[in-house]
């Protein structure tokens, strides 16, 4: 590798796949907000 800014050199050692790990990432973030909101819920039942 005597260019190492030449992209052809640079295999991809671990392929992903970006649209499952960004749909995996929406939905856990979800889960945790509504996870967040139902707890302050039922503190808030609680309180009144």
């Amino acid at each position: 590798m005597e260019n190492v800014r030449d992209p052809r050199d640079h295999v991809n050692e671990e392929p992903r796949d970006d649209f499952m790990d960004t749909a995996i990432g929406f939905a856990g973030f979800f889960g945790v907000l509504t996870l967040i909101f139902i707890i302050a819920v039922v503190i808030k039942l609680m309180i009144s």
